[in-house]
């Protein structure tokens, strides 16, 4: 999976799909992984049992498994003896509905315009099951993987159905009803998809337009500088700027190009990548040392019960990331939980026989987890005491409960189709990223706040079961976004017609204990997604006594007036008239 980590031999499983003569001429096993389209791999299990070292060498896991992967739409073609997976009906009607659309027909050859149908009817896939399980396109990240295949997928339709309207967005339903009983996420969310999709296709549409004008205007200012030249070649820089600044994927440049009997110097287009790369991968690149281990043993958590425990340390090693060198550290046991489904990590400290570190943070590593450190005693043998930040683990733990009364909340007051998007929960706030096509009102806001107000009032309990994950969503739970769930979850409830959520993260006993709850900014992130940011318990009252003092300051800077939004008007008035009277003379 990477230089170092996990890994094993693997077997693939191969079917020749080629007609019975041709079989009897070539051997199939002699075209096994040779680029055949008609001898295609259809699973492949990977039989991890090594840790490969930072040295190269081989350690075995004590645990060992299969990575079994396979392949849907190569075996639905096999099954329906196809000679494409575009053949079958995972994509036939999709393309028949695109055919609609583009008044253009697809012949099953190879020509750009088959082949564009080819991408569109496969890239909508990707683009809307991932956008509705909660990745939103973006540059960092895996967003940017989902907005470079759109991406690539208008280029696509711009270029050979010669479509220059949003398509995309328009396959969105169709998809989202073929898959209704399959993937119900998609149907529940489809005007959220469709619209997310809308958005940056006619985002794209509008750059695609400019980077062609800016290739036009190239073409022109180079044969204006070289009259009589058979051949103008775009040079890779102009080739990574349409790229970097227009979104424009190479081949797209190429296609431009020979169009205009030219040719991309694609090996100084490669170095201004590489360049970039470089750039990128130094200012995320971490460089971890291998594990020196100390002890065997499992990685446990105990951080719901308690904030300390006597444990031992398994094993640790050092890392440099930015510059900066830490320590990573795993204990026998620990309290300290590891960021996950939006809340933060843990802080607080390890204490030694001869020593005490602070543990800054503690994140997942799989299943293992890490806490980081900025030293290291010499001595790491013997028992350790772990203790957790107690009062940061309160603040982010009201902050978490807080969150679920939101979330349902949101959907009480603006309707069923808010779901996360994202959040964030630490000590001081809460963000909640959610979907809503329009901006929540003043009134709307009031309404959430004072739902969430009156569920704290009631002092609710706040009961946390384990389950299996089907009678969970018997029950209603709703799964966040970014969480990795098992066969049996960890389910939230605060009060069964109100609030279930399957949740991994802190919570308080009740809803009286976060004492109060205020909304503090609602925006726009992307399209049809809008973020909530919110306080409560001390927080919230310290921002309620801060804009009091501040009322009570202006009140006194207005010399106290009855009426102070009648004041600051009659000022506002009165500088209005000033400035018409000097203008005037």
């Amino acid at each position: 999976m990477g230089d170092t980590g996990p890994c094993g031999p693997c077997t693939e499983i191969h079917v020749d799909c080629r007609p019975d003569e041709e079989r009897k001429q070539v051997d199939g096993k002699t075209q096994v992984n040779k680029d055949n389209p008609q001898v295609i791999e259809i699973w492949n299990n990977v039989f991890i049992q090594f840790n490969r070292k930072k040295d190269g060498s081989l350690e075995p896991l004590p645990a060992k498994h299969v990575d079994t992967g396979m392949g849907l739409e190569r075996l639905v073609r096999v099954l329906q003896n196809k000679t494409s997976n575009y053949d079958t009906d995972i994509f036939t009607g999709t393309i028949a509905v695109a055919e609609g659309i583009t008044g253009k027909k697809y012949d099953y050859s190879d020509s750009k315009q088959a082949v564009a149908f080819r991408v569109i009817a496969d890239h909508i896939r990707a683009i809307s099951f991932t956008i509705a399980d909660g990745q939103l396109p973006s540059n960092p990240g895996a967003g940017y993987v989902i907005r470079r295949i759109l991406r690539r997928a208008v280029r696509y339709y711009y270029s050979y159905l010669d479509y220059k309207h949003p398509l995309l967005t328009q396959l969105v339903p169709v998809l989202a009803k073929q898959f209704e009983t399959v993937f119900t996420e998609l149907y529940s969310q489809v005007d959220f998809v469709a619209k997310v999709v809308k958005e940056e296709e006619e985002s794209f549409l509008r750059t695609l337009e400019k980077g062609l004008k800016r290739v036009d205007d190239y073409i022109a200012i180079m044969k204006s500088t070289h009259p009589g030249a058979i051949k103008i070649d775009i040079d890779g820089k102009t080739a990574f700027e349409l790229f970097d600044t227009f979104g424009f994927p190479l081949d797209l440049t190429q296609l431009i190009a020979k169009e205009n009997n030219s040719e991309v110097d694609v090996v100084e287009f490669n170095l201004y990548m590489q360049q970039q790369k470089d750039r990128s991968r130094a200012a995320t690149s971490i460089d971890a040392g291998d594990w020196i281990e100390l002890k065997e043993g499992s990685n446990k958590f105990v951080g719901y019960d308690s904030l300390e425990a006597k444990t031992q340390i398994l094993k640790y090693r050092k890392v440099k990331a930015k510059g900066k060198e830490l320590y990573q550290i795993v204990l026998e046991t620990t309290p300290f939980y590891a960021e996950s489904g939006g809340q933060v990590g843990d802080r607080g400290t390890l204490t030694t026989p001869d020593s005490q570190l602070t543990i800054i943070d503690t994140r997942k590593d799989n299943d293992l987890i890490i806490h980081f450190s900025e030293t290291i005693p010499a001595d790491l043998t013997g028992e350790v005491f772990a203790k957790v930040d107690a009062e940061k683990r309160k603040n982010t733990a009201l902050h978490h409960s807080a969150t679920h009364l939101l979330h349902a909340a949101l959907r009480k007051v603006l309707g069923n189709h808010v779901a996360q998007k994202g959040s964030l929960v630490n000590e001081e706030h809460l963000r909640f990223d959610f979907s809503h096509f329009a901006k929540v009102t003043d009134e709307e806001i009031a309404k959430v706040e004072a739902l969430v107000n009156e569920k704290i009032r009631e002092n609710i309990p706040v009961v946390i079961k384990s389950m299996p994950k089907d009678e969970a969503m018997k029950l209603g739970a709703m799964a966040l976004f970014g969480e990795k769930y098992g066969d049996v979850v960890r389910v939230v409830i605060i009060d069964p017609n109100y609030s279930v959520e399957l949740c991994g993260g802190t919570h308080i006993g009740a809803t009286g204990e976060l004492g109060l709850f205020k909304l503090t900014s609602e925006s726009a992130v992307a399209a049809g997604v809008r973020r909530a940011e919110a306080i409560c318990g001390t927080q919230a009252e310290e921002y309620v006594n801060s804009q009091l003092k501040f009322i009570s300051s202006l009140k006194e800077v207005l010399k106290n007036p009855k009426d102070v939004l009648k004041a600051i008007e009659n000022l506002q008035n009165e500088n209005t008239e000033l400035k018409k009277h000097l203008e005037s003379t």
